[in-house]
Parts: structure tokens; sequence; C-alpha cells
């Protein structure tokens, strides 16, 4: 066996002060309860939340703070990720790994931002790859990376076993991006080590899963420490004799018989994706109701009038009408209905 315990911190974020003091009182209270952890994770932009105001050079204060913790508690420490203005002003996601000795071996920039929303935030371009001493290799992915496999083949072919990956999704999205850390896990026969935030720092539901795809543990929708002793050598048999003794699915990619014409941007294989429009936020979409004959839904034009074709306009309420359906008594149509306890 090759065991290592990593544990994921799954706090509330703050978005308009700083959660450091949180985190670091989290971290203590962590390593008081399972104090054979070697590793801790937080989510991602934890420190500051997701806001851009916050951004801070590469060193700074903060990471001082987090490598002292690292030091006193003798674990590596990935605080989640900050957002960093670097030299030339521009900004990224950046995350910071720290040893137990306290210093940042290595630094890594979130290469896919969760474009169009995360608006003014630069890619990186380098990956994160490191190694704990008889253990084994490790490597870094902030949140939207994982939807792109690039990421992780680019790190699981170069020899890494574990993929730290904190995350901030407070969307939607968060039970497919689930799915994808599974298939992950699959795919390139590794741990996946899944952190998101509460409140402003995400939906929870942070997740381990082992080199079968199997969830070792998953959070709900609360605060959550999860300390997880790993099996590195689980990920070395898996990939010598397949997952489960089935697909070897690293050698099988290894010894391809194909090179991708996708990933030369001038051989015209993804012509396609050019015609798919920009990047933006989407919009209003108001053709459903121009395709069915309705013409200009309410209000899309200035100067929208009853009795010019358009569909008609809600009835006018009295202060002493019944209110239509779903309309509670007492507010008027498009009002806020009262406090209840």
């Amino acid at each position: 066996m090759t065991p290592f315990a990593i544990a994921g911190v799954q706090m509330y974020v703050n978005a308009l002060q700083s959660n450091v003091d949180g985190m670091i009182h989290r971290l203590d209270l962590l390593m008081t309860r399972f104090p054979w952890t070697q590793m801790v994770l937080f989510s991602e932009l934890a420190p500051f939340g997701p806001l851009t105001k916050f951004s801070l050079p590469l060193r700074n204060e903060t990471v001082d703070r987090f490598c002292e913790a690292a030091r006193r508690h003798n674990v590596w420490l990935i605080p989640g990720s900050m957002f960093e203005t670097a030299e030339d002003g521009r900004i990224y996601n950046t995350s910071s790994v720290i040893n137990p000795a306290g210093e940042v071996v290595c630094n890594y920039r979130k290469m896919f931002p969760f474009r169009p929303y995360e608006a003014g935030v630069e890619a990186g371009t380098g990956f994160c790859v490191f190694d704990v001493p008889d253990v084994g290799r490790f490597g870094l992915s902030i949140c939207y990376d994982m939807w792109f496999p690039e990421t992780t083949r680019q790190l699981t072919s170069q020899g890494v076993e574990v993929l730290l990956h904190p995350v901030l999704t407070g969307t939607t999205d968060r039970e497919a991006e689930l799915s994808i850390a599974r298939a992950t896990a699959a795919q390139f026969q590794c741990y996946v080590i899944d952190v998101n935030g509460l409140g402003a720092g995400g939906v929870g539901k942070s997740c381990v899963i082992d080199p079968t795809s199997t969830v070792l543990h998953q959070s709900a929708g609360q605060e959550d420490m999860f300390p997880i002793e790993v099996d590195l050598s689980y990920v070395r048999r898996q990939r010598e004799r397949g997952m489960k003794g089935l697909g070897q699915v690293l050698k099988s990619f290894r010894d391809r018989e194909v090179d991708f014409s996708v990933y030369d941007r001038s051989s015209g294989t993804d012509a396609y994706l050019h015609t798919l429009g920009p990047l933006v936020v989407p919009g209003q979409d108001h053709s459903g109701a121009a395709r069915a004959g309705l013409g200009d839904p309410v209000g899309t034009r200035p100067g929208t009038l009853e009795g010019q074709g358009h569909m008609p306009l809600p009835l006018r309420m009295q202060e002493d009408a019944e209110p239509p359906v779903g309309v509670m008594p007492g507010i008027k149509a498009g009002g806020t209905p009262p406090i209840t306890n």
C-alpha cells in the first residue's frame, strides 16, 4: 500500500469580506480532530470569494499566512485559489501548492475561466504537477478545467495519480459536474478530490472518487471536513491491469493508431465550431413566440400597444378586484408577498 490522507474542507464563503481567518480556524480544528491528515484542500476562491476587486499580487501576506499554517501543522496545503494581479495588470484565477515546510512549490493559473460569465479573467497556459516524496504524483485542475478532458489527459500522461480539483459551482450544472468528476476518474484511472464551497462559494456536494469511479465520500449542502486515506498503489494496479481488470484506457491511448487533427488549428477539422457564434452571455430568447406566429412578445419593443396584432396586455387590476390565480390577496400582481412565519 501507498496510503496518503487527504482532507477536503467545504465551508461557507463570504463574497464581501475575507474568509482567511475562517479557513485557518477550520484548518486548526481539522488537524485537532484528525491529526493523521497529510494534505488539505479548500474550494476555489475560498480566501476572498468570487469578486475580482479583491485580486492580489501572486505573493502576498495571505499566502504567507497559509505557508505558516502549513508549516505549523506539517501538512501539504492547497488553500483553494485567489484572483492574482500579474505584473502586467492582467488577472488570473491562481492556486498555490504549499508543502509541509511552508514553501510554495508551484502555482497554477486556471486554464478555462468560466467564460463568458467569468469576464475579465485571463486563461493560464501552464500545468501544475508536483511529487509528494515517497507517495506519488499530484496535479491541479480548477473547476471548469475538468469539463475539458485534454487538461486531465496532459496531467495523467505525465504520471499524475491524484487530481486535486477546487471548485466554485453554485449553479444548476453541479450535478453534471459530479458526473464529469466520476467519468474523469474512470477515464484517467486516478483519484479525483473535488471540493466545492457554500454560500458565495457554491452549493457544496464535494466528493472524493477513486480510480474505478466509486464515490468514497459525498458531502451534502452543509459545512463538511472529510479526511480520506487514499491508496496510490491502487491507482498503479488499475493502470497496470485495467479498471476492475477491464479497460486499460491509458495504455490504449498510448498505443493509438490515430492522431486527432482537431488539435491542429490549421487543419480545418474544427470548421463546424466556427459556426456556433460568439462566446457571449445569452440574452432573452423570443424566437419561440415568433416561430409560433404570436408576433413580438409584449414589451420587447418600445411603444407596443394592445390592439395592434400583438398579445394582449395583462388585465389591469383594481384595488378591490379579485387577484388572478397565483397572486396572494393583499398585494398587487407582480408585487412581493408578505413575509410569514
